[in-house]
């Protein structure tokens, strides 16, 4: 389920143009062989070393580099970037995809997918409850950094030709001993900043008071499961 919006940006490319691929912020290489289907020479460009040597184990990548995806450039023109869920985490997008854009070879292709969720209950209330509980604290500018749709498009379409959607998967979490499973889905990922500002028995505090809310927005099931939406949204740009 976790690589379904990955292959779907895939599926939506045209035919690329003779150059490399890049996988930016390719994480442990999940996308990897799907990408390698390409028969291009593929690149992958992520921070964190442990997940480059999983990425490095599929055997797909020509390349790994270990940088910052923001200061990552193409030593030459590229025929496609591929960001899966990884360029959420960088701010400037209004620099980013136009200096990402600047990298491709003509009819090269920028494909991007983030995480759209920020104003689902599931996130909203991360950051509502931080607030009210301990004001002034969480520092907003360390969250995930994702425009509006018509900003996209309309930072991206003098540049080429521009595809814009968003779609919502649902998912079913499975129970968990330790908590709702929306909590445990979210906790590691887009509320790991908004936690670690915190001290512990701040953080036990903020959870049970996530915990005690979200159920009304996510009931369980009778098995424990949640049907979980989550809405992905999904730019390309072809120079």
């Amino acid at each position: 389920m976790r690589l379904r919006p990955a292959l779907d940006l895939l599926r939506a490319l045209a035919p690329l143009p003779e150059g490399d691929v890049v996988d930016l912020g390719c994480g442990s290489g999940s996308v990897g062989p799907a990408l390698g289907q390409l028969r291009r020479r593929l690149i992958g460009v992520d921070t964190s070393p442990a997940m480059l040597a999983q990425a490095r184990l599929t055997g797909v990548y020509k390349e790994l580099i270990e940088q910052d995806l923001a200061a990552w450039e193409a030593q030459s023109p590229t025929a496609l970037i591929f960001a899966n869920a990884s360029l959420h985490w960088c701010k400037d997008h209004t620099t980013l995809l136009p200096k990402l854009a600047g990298m491709l070879v003509p009819g090269g292709i920028l494909a991007v997918q983030f995480p759209h969720q920020n104003n689902a209950p599931s996130h909203r209330l991360w950051v509502s409850l931080v607030d009210e509980l301990f004001p002034g604290r969480y520092d907003h500018s360390r969250g995930t950094s994702v425009l509006l749709p018509a900003e996209y498009h309309r930072l991206l379409k003098p540049l080429g030709q521009v595809g814009l959607w968003e779609t919502e998967y649902y998912q079913e979490l499975a129970p968990d001993a330790e908590g709702h499973p929306v909590r445990r889905f979210t906790e590691g990922t887009f509320a790991r900043p908004i936690l670690s500002s915190l001290e512990p028995d701040e953080q036990k505090r903020l959870i049970a008071a996530y915990e005690a809310v979200i159920g009304k927005a996510y009931p369980k099931g009778r098995q424990g499961t949640v049907l979980f939406p989550f809405r992905r949204m999904f730019v390309t740009l072809t120079v």
